[in-house]
């Protein structure tokens, strides 16, 4: 085994950003894992208190895992997620639900919960998270942190805990766009921001967003002296539906061996049950939808080089509130194209920020943490 670990379970409700502490060696950065990625010598739970039954310390890293290797990073934990990954607020029955360090009334959203969490705290520079969803995006606009959805099939899923394969992403999350840089360049070594910075800016309004999320949007891109035009995207609310439909079929193939067994969650085992009634015609007309938004998305970016607009319509919501998927109404429709996107805390007039949402055309992270800078330093 390449490290040997000290580590304990936690089982703290409310509280824990972390389902497996961990006391490793390292002179890098203190990196959070999401506990769906496989760490060696650790077994990966997947926030499921059923796969931790069965779990086994990890022979080997996940592949995503080789550049933190190689920057010597200090792993500190298998960062708390909502069960199995499958749920935008992050509550988790079996571990508990990490404190939002805005309010703790208010979900830390899901399902990277923990990660975002734990960089909202400072208990690690940068965390990885997983995004199928909206996953990485979300948590990152509940705790005021950043996040990147990377381009669907930029970052291995090998030795990651599937949720749905062919919108299952990797991404860093990090306090600031620096941590983000530097959660890419752990990811992909080598990876450097783009030199020069995306200028023309494409606003798409999200129906029913707060005024308040809304306003706070357009002051940050106003305060980067950006050049902003209003852009309609047709597809967008089809391409929702549409990434729905493939997320919970896939979700059936990839878990539904767990149904049935002690220590799975009821409200996760009734989502994973729906894919039952997904049929084949239905993944079909999904995939046309597919094939159809990524080119509405492709021609859009012939006019503007960035799209802006909320991460979240709304606020984060309380810890019982029943609004749960209503988070993800800006985010589902990026998946399915399989495009990057930043969340970037923009202040409101509140106390609690509003989260921008930066969505590029394929492989533009680059470009995408160029602009994220130049927001963020215009805001700061």
């Amino acid at each position: 085994m390449r490290v040997q670990w000290s580590y304990a379970t936690c089982h703290c409700v409310g509280v824990s950003a972390f389902i497996t502490q961990l006391d490793g060696t390292g002179s890098g950065p203190r990196l959070a894992v999401k506990d769906l990625i496989d760490v060696e010598g650790v077994p990966t739970t997947a926030g499921c208190k059923a796969v931790a039954d069965a779990a086994t310390r990890a022979e080997k890293d996940a592949r995503c895992m080789a550049g933190a290797r190689d920057a010597d990073a200090r792993i500190v934990g298998k960062a708390n997620l909502h069960e199995l990954a499958f749920g935008a607020t992050g509550v988790n029955v079996w571990y508990g639900t990490p404190e939002n360090p805005l309010d703790p009334s208010l979900v830390p959203g899901g399902s990277s919960s923990g990660s975002a969490v734990a960089v909202a705290t400072h208990a690690a520079d940068v965390a990885y998270g997983s995004d199928t969803g909206g996953s990485v995006r979300i948590p990152s606009a509940c705790c005021g942190t950043a996040g990147l959805k990377t381009t669907h099939g930029r970052i291995s899923l090998e030795g990651v805990w599937p949720l749905a394969l062919s919108l299952d992403t990797v991404g860093p999350m990090a306090r600031d766009v620096a941590g983000l840089v530097l959660g890419m360049q752990l990811l992909e070594p080598g990876f450097e921001v783009a030199a020069t910075c995306p200028t023309t800016v494409g606003r798409f309004r999200l129906q029913n967003t707060d005024p308040a999320i809304d306003a706070a949007i357009d002051r940050a891109l106003a305060a980067a002296e950006l050049e902003v035009v209003d852009i309609d995207l047709p597809g967008w609310q089809a391409a929702f539906g549409n990434n729905g439909v493939i997320l919970i079929a896939e979700a059936w193939q990839a878990n539904n061996h767990l149904l049935g067994t002690e220590g799975l969650g009821e409200q996760v085992a009734t989502r994973i049950e729906l894919g039952r009634s997904i049929t084949a015609e239905n993944v079909e007309q999904a995939e046309a939808g597919r094939r159809a938004w990524q080119d509405e998305l492709a021609r859009a970016f012939e006019r503007v080089q960035v799209i802006a607009l909320p991460t979240m319509p709304m606020f984060p919501i309380p810890v019982d509130s029943a609004q749960e998927f209503d988070l993800t109404t800006g985010t589902g429709s990026v998946n399915l194209a399989g495009n990057p996107a930043l969340a970037l805390p923009v202040p409101t007039e509140g106390r609690v920020p509003a989260s921008l949402q930066l969505v590029g055309p394929h492989n533009s992270e680059a470009d995408l943490l160029a602009i994220g800078r130049v927001i963020e330093s215009a805001i700061s």
